[in-house]
């Protein structure tokens, strides 16, 4: 890439100039610079289907957890709580861990990256149908979710954070105003789901409601049309 650019450095001093160099420079920078996080995707470790705990012992070990370790989560155990909130289970017809009213999957689901081995710190999307990951945003943004969260601090120390947004229209298109009774219904599904996949992997989590919308909103770069409903920070315990 080095390389590249003092070929094109040459090439514009010989034909346009310093003048011309510097508002080509400033042209290549601004046509970069938006794509550096949105082409950084992370391909998912497969989800494993099977573990040694069983639904009865996953069902009488979920409890809210507010204090987690110090230490990185892997990409596997990442993997894995992403497929359980909303991973895909039929691949032919799209069918997802968590039902759906109508199967339209309202739900989008993000990861805000703190301490992972050899993950980027940063915000991402989850992808179900590729199972992948696509940053959206660059840095910590923990202590700035915590904020958002009026303050409760555990928020900032997990690991990584799980993020619920929903496109209510997916659902009210079809079922109207009641839609969004069935769109809560279903994040209550995923939450779940995330919650006893945490017992699995001996991960403790907990479900956050009181937050102020638009700055979470700001912060995980979503679109207007989203609307966030639950914050889950995970960490070891």
């Amino acid at each position: 890439m080095k390389k590249i650019h003092l070929i094109i450095i040459v090439i514009a001093l010989i034909g346009v100039g310093i003048g011309g160099l510097f508002i080509l420079l400033q042209s290549m920078e601004d046509e970069l610079e938006p794509m550096e996080f949105s082409n950084e995707k992370i391909k998912l470790p497969e989800p494993k289907h099977d573990s040694d705990t069983s639904v009865e012992q996953a069902l009488l070990g979920r409890r809210s957890v507010r204090e987690y370790k110090n230490e990185p989560l892997t990409l596997t155990e990442v993997s894995q709580l992403l497929w359980a909130a909303q991973g895909i289970t039929e691949p032919r017809r799209g069918f997802r861990t968590a039902p759906s009213a109508g199967a339209l999957y309202p739900l989008e689901v993000y990861v805000v990256i703190g301490n992972v081995e050899g993950v980027a710190i940063g915000v991402y999307k989850y992808r179900p149908p590729e199972h992948e990951i696509v940053k959206v945003r660059d840095g910590d943004v923990r202590d700035e979710l915590t904020a958002a969260a009026l303050g409760q601090t555990w928020v900032g120390d997990g690991s990584v954070i799980i993020v619920f947004s929903a496109v209510y229209e997916r659902t009210t298109q079809k079922y109207g105003d009641r839609g969004i009774r069935y769109v809560h219904m279903e994040a209550g599904h995923a939450a779940q789901n995330v919650y006893l996949q945490a017992v699995s992997l001996n991960l403790g989590t907990g479900v956050v409601g009181a937050f102020k919308d638009d700055e979470v909103r700001s912060i995980l770069n979503m679109s207007d049309e989203e609307n966030p409903l639950y914050i889950m920070p995970v960490g070891k315990i």
